[in-house]
């Protein structure tokens, strides 16, 4: 299947970029936390200008933020960012949904389909519903599976990871968990069946329920601070 997400770390930058974009997405690096360019730079033992880079890279995918007299932090998650963010999913992956079901070959759903009853037992057993990056995720292989370049631009390159911070630190465990997948195989099934526009709608309410449910996590975890 291609793939937009085969990365290959080919410089010292890109692997100290797609370490430290893993370890903010999986909140080793925490959300709000400064990020110190002699800190980093000691820790992946690269130079500055090295860790600069990576910083900069990690600003294009909204995961860092710079602010003036403060210098370069890891993006913290709110309320409001995560409504803005879940407003444009809901619209693009829905969209993306619809595009799919036109466009995805019968091989593609297959594998889809496939990639569902291989995460069955761990997602009834409602431990997490913890996705790997790239072909592994569902949403990931919807979103190629629309075949429109431009579309999957503005999702990968330039949301992708910052949803998955959200989904990994807030959204993929409890019992949220069987109800998403439940409606991953509804999806699947419209796509399957080559139904554009329940795929979008089913789509579209699937993102907003993840998005209800991120939020009241979100703030369960501001009241206790």
């Amino acid at each position: 299947m291609m793939s937009f997400f085969d990365e290959q770390a080919v410089t010292s930058s890109d692997k100290a970029f797609f370490r430290m974009r893993k370890e903010i997405v999986e909140g080793e690096i925490a959300a709000g936390s400064k990020l110190s360019e002699m800190e980093l730079s000691t820790k992946y033992e690269v130079s500055r200008a090295v860790v600069r880079e990576a910083i900069n890279r990690l600003e294009s995918c909204h995961l860092v933020e710079r602010k003036a007299n403060v210098g370069a932090r890891v993006v913290t998650l709110t309320p409001e960012g995560l409504m803005e963010l879940y407003q444009i999913r809901e619209a693009l992956e829905g969209m993306a949904a619809r595009l799919a079901a036109q466009n995805m070959t019968d091989s593609e759903i297959q594998d889809l389909e496939g990639l569902l009853s291989s995460q069955f037992d761990e997602v009834k057993n409602q431990h997490s519903y913890y996705q790997e990056a790239g072909d592994l995720d569902f949403h990931y292989r919807i979103i190629l599976g629309s075949k429109n370049a431009s579309l999957i631009s503005m999702l990968v390159n330039g949301l992708y990871h910052l949803v998955r911070m959200y989904r990994v630190q807030l959204g993929m465990a409890g019992p949220r968990v069987t109800t998403a997948f439940d409606e991953h195989k509804h999806i699947v099934r419209a796509i399957s069946n080559r139904d554009p526009e329940l795929a979008e709608i089913l789509m579209r309410r699937h993102i907003q329920y993840s998005k209800n449910n991120i939020a009241t996590k979100l703030a369960s975890n501001q009241s206790h601070f």
